[in-house]
């Protein structure tokens, strides 16, 4: 019989899509630091909670969370007092390709971290690198230029958009959050910067674009335009057809970031399945074909696994 987390889960006909589900997941910083640290094969709560500055309460909110949703599975090892670990299933391991796009992207374009993001290294040719966004069709590297993409069955706005509940980011209390991955999360980490951040690669560009776009009310709209320039993402100038209508475009740190994009949906997709379809389906504009992204080291130019990526500090 499959453990849970090794078979993709059945959404509900109509409810929130794989996309709504990726990003609420991945959007929580917690939560991915948690992966990050199971990655590197902590397992036991003890052990989490000594490595991370995390509280009891939001260490096993975390956990529970994980474990019900299929990226961790929760394993006795000790009867008498019960104790558990927390293993990776096949779903929780096939995140790597996000968290590696997030560190590089982060160690590329955001200059300060409350901690040295590690280097990785390609353990095949041994060498430090860089991950290369490849077209898994014809594995010929891509930029957000190369690919076109559109709403599928499952998809829309509405079904997209992480609940209002899936992330909470609040310094108050005993526990901080980690702030390993600062800008991400201000990409990511709320539901409406994620959907704005989607429609400006779907190519979204007035604020009237956006807003109709996400439904979204109009000071959230403006808000999040206002984050995203002043983090550099988007950069605005005067409108073509009227100079006060003004026009939002990303810039290179912006489109630098479409990998972790990529990834996400792909690993939502992959592991959340409406009877519908496809909640997004993108298409490589060079080999005409769906487009599945893939990472390779940008020194040999091999497609990676996560067995060959090597965490240095």
């Amino acid at each position: 019989m499959a453990e849970v987390g090794d078979e993709p889960t059945a959404l509900p006909e109509g409810g929130q899509n794989a996309v709504g589900q990726a990003i609420g997941l991945i959007g929580d910083e917690w939560t991915l630091t948690i992966l990050r640290y199971a990655t590197a094969g902590v397992r036991r709560y003890n052990d989490f909670l000594e490595q991370l500055a995390i509280s009891n309460s939001v260490l096993t909110n975390r956990l529970t969370r994980l474990a019900e949703t299929g990226l961790l599975e929760k394993v006795a090892y000790q009867e008498r007092p019960p104790r558990f670990e927390y293993r990776l299933t096949k779903r929780g391991r096939d995140t790597w390709p996000i968290l590696l796009s997030i560190w590089a992207w982060e160690a590329a374009w955001v200059p300060e971290h409350a901690e040295r993001l590690p280097t990785m290294r390609h353990t095949r040719c041994g060498h430090a690198f860089q991950p290369l966004l490849l077209c898994g069709a014809c594995r010929k590297p891509v930029e957000p230029r190369d690919v076109t993409g559109d709403f599928g069955p499952a998809g829309g706005w509405e079904r997209s958009v992480p609940a209002a509940n899936t992330r909470r980011r609040s310094n108050s209390g005993s526990t901080a959050t980690p702030e390993l991955v600062p800008q991400t999360m201000a990409l990511i980490g709320n539901r409406w910067s994620a959907a704005l951040l989607g429609a400006a690669f779907l190519g979204a560009h007035r604020f009237k674009d956006f807003e109709r776009s996400l439904g979204a009310p109009p000071t959230m709209v403006a808000d999040r335009l206002r984050t995203f320039c002043d983090l550099g993402v988007l950069t605005v100038s005067p409108g073509l057809d009227r100079s006060d209508w003004l026009s939002y475009h990303l810039t290179a740190k912006g489109r630098a970031f479409f990998p972790v994009i990529m990834c996400t949906l792909d690993w939502g997709h992959r592991w959340f399945r409406s009877p519908e379809g496809r909640a997004l389906i993108y298409r490589h504009t060079e080999c005409r074909r769906t487009f599945t992204p893939r990472l390779a080291c940008d020194q040999c130019r091999d497609p990676l696994r996560g067995s060959d990526v090597a965490v240095e500090r």
